[in-house]
């Protein structure tokens, strides 16, 4: 992950193109005439030994003969020339390139593949960045640099738009230019041989002149990078997805039904949701859902109150609303009395407020003033037909001022073309999102409710899983790593279930056969009634030729049952492999659902969860949802909360809701399960029996691989899980203490941690005065990215057990590990302790194994403890004159 260097890319002061050309039609000719014809403050420099003078500028025969190192090189030269081009770009000082040549890719043979890594080679000494090859270029309109192929140039706004495809770039460009949405940047990657889209969105999530990023995507490659930079955005800005490629391209049959289950789309999807962006699915909405985010206010809540001059486009919206779904907004008792006592007398209660074709301007006002204010209401679409008697225009100057003092979102529709489009210009200069037709109106505000949805599983803090199974997970690794020495990669039914044991999963108690007369014996010690099911790793669903018989009651049912299914094996699948029968209690369960909970393995994003409708039809039914491993009780809820079947779970008549935390518990297990044991690629709880006592897995299976050592186990995961290898207990105070990285579960104990500190203590840690934390400050510093920051712990439990903190120490390293900001924070009482230099040390060590190059923080004047303790512990101590603010340096 890197953004070093950037800032000559995105932001330069001058360029040089090398290959520019007056040849009409060549790329050297179009790049040299956008770059001149933009209105860029900075020197552009023409390089081809071709020319002397081109479009009245001296063109320089070599990058040797420049005046100065370029802060940016544009290269649009033949393939093979480019390694040394870049060489001698490195050696006069340029760190940035933008290669629009194509002809180094993978794609080009063994040639190209040399070619691309002849250009990194050169790169690389001089930390040169290099956006391309095979890129379209990147545009900056408030530079007024156009260092692309696109002719049309781009208008200057807050969206930056980042693209994989270069073809898109040019028709995108021109089609905002028309409606005229601006842009901070515009990227083309090309083939991203070295700046990648996770260095570009780290880049544009601190870039204070982007308000918004879209992305255009076709694939990716570095799937733990994108999600660490994804979610960093998120956090920061709006970030919103268009993936083309939504149908899977044929794949290798999958051993289990959750690998059947987990389409690569799905997969994406899971994972922009769990980054906190919003994906959508053409380019109109691309760009719509970008201006609505940019205006509207956060939502607290997902209820819509319509307001309309005429019944027709209120029930259209309402109806999309419902197709959606969207919640309508039911209005206070208060509100409802307002509106009757503002409104003609017998107007129709209802969630949709019909003003009449004849609504003067200060009745819309009046009405979505009383809608603003009404606590059952999160959001209000108003709605306006033109007609004779009103100007839109004029219901548009009456409500626009509304915008600037409510505190909730006002979406606004004006219907018509030319009638209305003063209106919408209105709209749209108060910030009020301006839509065309109904529909298109609450598929905004639907946008803005999946936004804050996926924004909140980023923020919501998840409880501690109370009575939960510690996993033994040196047994469970054992087994695993046993069946793989013996070359079994497909386990069955029972080898699976004795994993899921170690785990503290419940199971229905099963025993492996090898022959009819064991199977006998089995169903004997584990006690009538019995199932009795044939083992072969080549059949995946055995009940489709009588594999698997139930209710058996006698010796002489299971041998009949053994010996039949023993025969159909052999007659329907002749080169299918016996491997004995697996022998179950009859699971008796009344009220049960029937559930699969399972993991697969995607190419790109590695283990992924998956649960759903299960059973035999849990194909067909194909009601599932997919999610990211680590999970924990929030994201599993969201996982279970996707799906159709979770209306059932919740109870219907006289059958009882299910056992949830049971449901959700095991879920959670599973996904520690394929994070602890890398060698799992497979695996299937089908069914999941969930009832309102509890959840048991009833058949399992899984597939193994193996793992490749080659790196961290933990690499193949997009999410980096919960860094046990961290954890260390000390002694302090005669007692231990355990110092770890801090969970999500965290939350409780860091707001107990927090109300323990004094005023002067918080304000030494946040330098300002907060008296408590709100959720989306508890959220981001108890739910981290592992993979760049990390948050120790000092944790004991409290005389009545319950675990309590004592101190933190926290580091963010940049993207590029250069550089990490520390801070520690003790509890107040317990100052003077040794339990800051504790922490510290923690760090040090910390950012030591890392390779990180400093640690630096910042205090206010008045903390000289922390600037004590960092003296101490070899760090350097100067006043930056900012109001006497102290900065602290350790170079490691």
């Amino acid at each position: 992950m890197s953004v070093r260097n950037l800032e000559h890319l995105f932001a330069p002061k001058s360029v040089a193109l090398i290959g520019a050309s007056e040849r009409p039609g060549s790329l050297g000719a179009t790049l040299l005439h956008n770059l001149l014809a933009g209105g860029f403050k900075g020197e552009v420099w023409p390089v081809n030994p071709k020319y002397g003078e081109l479009a009245g500028r001296h063109c320089h025969a070599s990058v040797s003969e420049l005046p100065q190192a370029p802060a940016l090189a544009v290269i649009c030269t033949p393939p093979a020339t480019i390694p040394a081009i870049v060489r001698q770009l490195g050696e006069r000082g340029t760190r940035a390139a933008v290669v629009l040549s194509s002809g180094t890719t993978d794609g080009q043979g063994s040639r190209g593949r040399s070619l691309r890594q002849a250009m990194l080679d050169a790169a690389h000494p001089y930390l040169l960045r290099l956006l391309g090859p095979n890129s379209a270029g990147m545009l900056a309109p408030g530079l007024g640099l156009n260092a692309s192929v696109a002719t049309s140039g781009a208008l200057p706004g807050r969206i930056a738009f980042v693209s994989q495809s270069g073809a898109l770039m040019v028709g995108v460009l021109d089609w905002a230019r028309t409606r005229g949405i601006g842009f901070s940047h515009f990227i083309a990657l090309g083939d991203a041989a070295d700046v990648d889209l996770g260095d570009v969105l780290d880049y544009l999530a601190s870039d204070g002149g982007t308000g918004a990023i879209l992305l255009y995507l076709q694939d990716l490659r570095y799937a733990r990078k994108f999600m660490s930079a994804a979610r960093a955005a998120a956090r920061s800005k709006p970030v919103l997805v268009l993936k083309a490629g939504r149908e899977d391209d044929p794949a290798p049959a999958a051993a289990s039904e959750s690998g059947a289950l987990a389409r690569r789309d799905d997969v994406f999807d899971a994972a922009i949701r769990r980054a906190g962006m919003l994906r959508v699915y053409t380019t109109d909405q691309l760009f719509s859902a970008a201006e609505t985010l940019a205006y509207a206010r956060p939502l607290h809540g997902e209820r819509l109150a319509i307001v309309s001059n005429g019944a027709g486009p209120g029930v259209l919206a309402r109806d999309a609303l419902a197709y959606g779904g969207g919640v309508e907004a039911s209005f206070s008792s208060e509100t409802s009395a307002r509106l009757d006592g503002l409104l003609a007398p017998g107007w129709r209660r209802g969630n949709v407020v019909n003003l009449q074709g004849r609504a003067v301007p200060d009745l819309y006002r009046e009405t979505l003033d009383i809608l603003l204010h009404d606590p059952q209401v999160d959001a209000v679409l108003v709605i306006q037909s033109p007609t004779a008697t009103v100007a839109s225009r004029d219901v548009a100057n009456a409500i626009a001022p509304l915008v600037r003092t409510a505190s909730k979102t006002l979406l606004s529709c004006w219907l018509g073309g030319s009638a209305v489009l003063d209106a919408r210009a209105i709209a749209s200069g108060a910030r009020m999102p301006a839509f065309r037709t109904p529909e298109d109106a609450v598929a905004g505000f639907l946008q803005l409710v999946h936004y804050r949805r996926n924004q909140n599983l980023l923020m919501e803090v998840p409880p501690s899983m109370v009575g939960s199974v510690a996993p033994d997970r040196a047994a469970a690794r054992a087994l695993v790593r046993e069946a793989v020495a013996n070359g079994r990669y497909l386990l069955s039914d029972p080898e699976t279930k004795a994993i899921l044991r170690t785990y503290g999963m419940a199971v229905v108690e099963t025993r492996q056969a090898a022959s009819v007369e064991e199977a006998v014996a089995a169903a004997q010690r584990i006690g009538y009634p019995v199932a009795v099911k044939i083992l072969t790793p080549d059949v995946m669903h055995k009940s489709d030729f009588g594999g698997v018989t139930l209710d058996l009651d006698s010796d002489e049912g299971v041998r009949a049952a053994a010996a039949r299914m023993r025969r159909r094996l052999a007659e329907l699948f002749p080169q299918a492999k016996f491997e004995g029968y697996s022998v179950q209690a009859m699971a008796r369960v009344s009220n049960a659902h029937e559930l699969i909970a399972g993991a697969a393995t995607d190419p790109v994003f590695g283990p992924v969860i998956v649960f759903g409708q299960g059973g035999v039809t849990v194909e067909v039914a194909d009601d599932h949802s997919v999610g990211l491993p680590p999970l924990n009780l929030v994201l599993a809820r969201d996982l279970v909360d996707r799906t159709r079947v979770a209306r059932l779970l919740a109870g219907y008549r006289n059958r009882p809701a299910v056992n949830m935390d049971a449901v959700l518990a095991a879920l959670v297990q599973v996904s520690r399960m394929v994070s602890d044991i890398p060698e799992i690629v497979e695996l299937d709880l089908n069914p999941l029996l969930a009832d309102s006592k509890g959840a048991t897995v009833l058949d399992a299976r899984m597939r193994l691989a193996l793992a490749d050592r080659s790196g961290s186990t933990l690499d193949r995961l997009a999410i980096r899980p919960y860094p046990r290898e961290l954890e260390e207990t000390i002694d302090w105070q005669g007692a231990p203490l355990l110092l770890r990285p801090i969970r999500p579960e965290d939350g409780p104990a860091h707001l107990a941690f927090f109300d323990a500190l004094t005023p002067d203590d918080v304000r030494y840690r946040m330098f300002v005065r907060i008296r408590e934390l709100q959720p989306s400050q508890l959220a981001r510093f108890t739910q981290i990215d592992y993979d760049r920051e990390m948050a120790f712990i000092a944790t004991r439990p409290n005389a009545q057990g319950v675990a309590e903190t004592l101190a933190v120490g926290r580091v963010v390293a940049d993207p590029d590990n250069i550089t990490a900001e520390f801070a520690v924070t003790v509890r107040s009482d317990l100052k003077g302790m040794g339990l800051g230099k504790i922490m510290m040390q923690k760090l040090i060590d910390y950012c030591r194994s890392r390779g990180t190059r400093e640690i630096v923080g910042e205090a206010l004047p008045q903390n000289s403890r922390i600037t004590g303790l960092a003296k101490r512990m070899g760090f350097t101590v100067r006043s930056t004159g900012l109001e006497g603010m102290r900065e602290m340096k350790l170079v490691l």
